[in-house]
């Protein structure tokens, strides 16, 4: 069920009693998200809104684990998102390359902010509010499909500690709640070993091989392709209707 507090906030409490906070300007589903009746009584909305400027000592968590929470991006996020970046070169790449200066942070969490299609999360320690690592939700597709394509990355001091596995967890919970969606795909090369081991712990499945799939580091390179879906997630889960169709 969700209720809302008197913030304006959301929140959805599932069946085996955890919760998720969804920000009353942080996550909106369309009509047609909802149209499933997986929330019959919540307020019409008009498309899932990325708020701007939330502070970051002040954020609520989208969802919350034992050491970790999940939140948006914010333009303020810069100054820590860059300075992780340069700190964690030698772990991101030749696989990774997120942006490290001010210029560029802002036009990428811009697009995570403003493209319906994409959907960004930070994820920060409970204990201090450092940011541990990112989780990106990219072309979102409604509709039949429900599905969207993960990045992801762990900064240097937080690598090899538990904290993304634990992350990227609650980012698939959110995806397949309050985001409505089936099905998450993660495309990663085949000799980054370390996002290998995350995904399959996370209980993705390899589902192929994709040769010269992305142009990444001025070459088109060959992925691996790794899937999960809400069924996989809880077994046993009949499918439900995609939203507007009644169709499985």
């Amino acid at each position: 069920m969700w209720r809302r507090d008197a913030a304006g906030d959301e929140r959805v409490d599932a069946p085996d009693g955890t919760r998720t906070l969804v920000h009353r300007l942080a996550v909106r589903q369309t009509d047609a998200d909802r149209a499933d009746g997986a929330f019959p009584d919540r307020p019409r909305g008009r498309g899932r809104i990325y708020s701007r400027g939330m502070a970051h000592t002040t954020a609520r968590w989208l969802a919350e684990g034992p050491r970790v929470g999940i939140r948006p991006f914010t333009l303020e996020d810069g100054e820590e998102f860059t300075a992780r970046v340069r700190e964690s070169k030698d772990l991101h790449q030749p696989w990774l390359f997120p942006p490290d200066t001010a210029e560029a942070y802002a036009a990428y969490a811009g697009r995570l902010i403003d493209d319906p299609a994409k959907a960004g999360f930070l994820v920060c320690e409970k204990t201090g509010g450092d940011i541990a690592g990112f989780i990106n939700i990219n072309n979102i597709v409604h509709g039949a499909f429900q599905c969207g394509a993960l990045g992801y990355g762990a900064f240097a001091h937080a690598a090899g500690r538990g904290l993304m596995k634990e992350g990227l967890n609650l980012v698939v919970d959110h995806a397949f709640g309050p985001m409505g969606l089936h099905r998450l795909e993660i495309n990663v090369q085949p000799g980054n070993a370390a996002s290998i081991g995350l995904a399959r712990s996370c209980g993705f499945r390899l589902e192929g091989y994709s040769p010269q799939m992305l142009y990444v580091a001025g070459a088109w390179r060959d992925h691996e392709r790794w899937a999960l879906t809400t069924e996989m997630r809880r077994p046993g889960r009949p499918c439900a209707p995609c939203p507007g169709t009644g169709a499985p």
